[in-house]
């Protein structure tokens, strides 16, 4: 499995700085479009990103997105749902109690487990 940044602007210099397995893609266009965005999520399988632009353009893409989302989300993403009626694709991870960041995390370590087939005994 190969993990990508796709944070863009002022912020995506912080990201290489970071120590983990995170290669970050330089997408910035002189032209300020997101279409090496586009591009890049068109290669990617999955996309996990908190409530952006990333995710918005992931989600009318097509692409398979999950949303990290705080206690409170926006009202976009209505409560206790696991989809979305605005992107098909889209799968939520909502914080059990406000802050509680752990427990979505590991919720979207046991399902990208599950997607890569890193938990089953085939592999």
């Amino acid at each position: 499995m190969q993990i990508f940044s796709l944070q863009r602007g002022p912020r995506a210099a912080e990201i290489a700085g970071i120590e983990a397995p995170l290669r970050p893609l330089k997408l910035e266009r002189d032209d300020g479009s997101v279409l090496d965005t586009a591009a890049a999520m068109a290669n990617l399988d999955l996309v996990i990103s908190v409530d952006t632009m990333v995710a918005h353009l992931a989600g009318a893409l097509g692409r398979p997105v999950w949303l990290l989302l705080p206690f409170a989300p926006d009202w976009r993403w209505m409560l206790e749902r696991a989809d979305s009626p605005w992107y098909p694709t889209l799968r939520l991870f909502r914080q059990p109690r406000p802050g509680a960041w752990g427990p979505v995390v590991d919720e979207v370590v046991q399902a990208l487990r599950q997607f890569t087939g890193a938990g089953s005994s085939q592999r």
